[in-house]
């Protein structure tokens, strides 16, 4: 007898461990799910941010020279980013690496959820100040700042690799596009390729260079968003960079008009001719950057295409592109610290 109620209260111990162990690993799957789900959610909410502060810079010349109504920019903007999105599946595998973070901070660590969230919580809350205010901002710098910030935070960042691979192209990318503005612009204008009047096949080549401009920016843009997603195990390569397209495809349609006034009317007066220059320029130094994997901002490609036609024309606004050139120098430093705050508050 009593054999058999030592075995009956040996029985009810197994049965209370195993709801004790059952119950706290509901618990970690709970906060695992929860975490996962916040990582997918502040990843599209940078997606989004990007949409509605960068995919007008494309099309903003068409707005801003007259060539067309905001209502048509946006739409063709939405289009053509789209497109490069989708592109980017089979053509961005190097920056989808890169972006993720690997050789900036430990592979251990890029595999830490509350690390992902981090990043993200940092480059999408200054996304999201950034656009409200109308600044033209690079998603690069604000990924890059939460690169930087978490991973500062956690201990260790290689600085090498930092200046070498992601600061580097991101310093020298505004200066090149002021220069190439400049220079191709005033060589279309010797060959009288670039008016400064609206004439039907120079509408059709200034629509086909803003698409390309935008194409090429939902190329070299994607990739950085959806390696976010990497880390979470749901959604791999082409499923993320879907989402990601989605997201930046709706921030763009509903939220872009702060950001489309700055670009179109305050950084510099331009006509038809002009705004095509600044286009191609873009187009060609973001679309080479893509190829090669450079991370380069394609907010700091356009706006310095324009600023360079700008400053040839004498037509520079420069009480707006003050602003917007401080806006560029703390993007980073901010992302960096609300990404170390994040990082701080939720790692183990």
């Amino acid at each position: 007898m009593a054999a058999s109620e030592a075995i009956i209260c040996q029985n009810a111990q197994i049965r209370s461990c195993a709801r004790s162990l059952y119950a706290e690993l509901s618990i970690l799957t709970l906060a695992r799910l929860v975490l996962t789900a916040s990582i997918l959610i502040a990843a599209l909410a940078v997606a989004y941010a990007n949409g509605a502060n960068a995919n007008f810079k494309g099309v903003a010349s068409l707005y801003g020279s007259g060539t067309t109504t905001y209502r048509t920019a946006v739409h063709w903007a939405a289009i053509t980013t789209a497109a490069g999105c989708l592109a980017a599946v089979g053509l961005a595998a190097t920056m989808l690496k890169a972006f993720s973070g690997k050789g900036l901070v430990p592979d251990n660590l890029i595999a830490q959820p509350a690390f992902l969230l981090a990043v993200a919580g940092g480059a999408g809350l200054t996304g999201v100040l950034a656009t409200r205010f109308g600044f033209p901002v690079s998603t690069t710098h604000m990924l890059t700042g939460g690169l930087l910030g978490a991973g500062w935070m956690a201990g260790e960042v290689n600085v090498g690799k930092l200046w070498e691979a992601f600061l580097q192209p991101l310093l020298m990318s505004p200066l090149i596009a002021v220069a190439a503005g400049s220079v191709l612009y005033l060589g279309l204008k010797a060959v009288r390729l670039a008016p400064d009047h609206r004439t039907r096949t120079l509408d059709a080549v200034h629509f086909l260079s803003a698409g390309a401009v935008c194409f090429a920016r939902g190329l070299n843009d994607t990739p950085k968003m959806a390696a976010l997603l990497l880390g979470i195990g749901w959604f791999q390569n082409s499923a993320g960079m879907i989402l990601v397209a989605g997201a930046m495809a709706l921030g763009g349609l509903i939220s872009a008009r702060h950001v489309a006034d700055t670009l179109a009317h305050k950084i510099t007066d331009m006509n038809p001719g002009q705004g095509f220059a600044a286009n191609l320029a873009t187009a060609l130094l973001v679309t080479t950057a893509s190829v090669h994997g450079l991370p380069v901002s394609t907010t700091h490609v356009s706006v310095g295409a324009l600023l360079g036609i700008g400053i040839t024309t004498h037509q520079a606004k420069w009480r707006t592109v003050v602003p917007v050139l401080a806006a560029w120098v703390i993007t980073l430093p901010v992302s960096a610290l609300v990404a170390a705050v994040v990082f701080k508050i939720i790692s183990p």
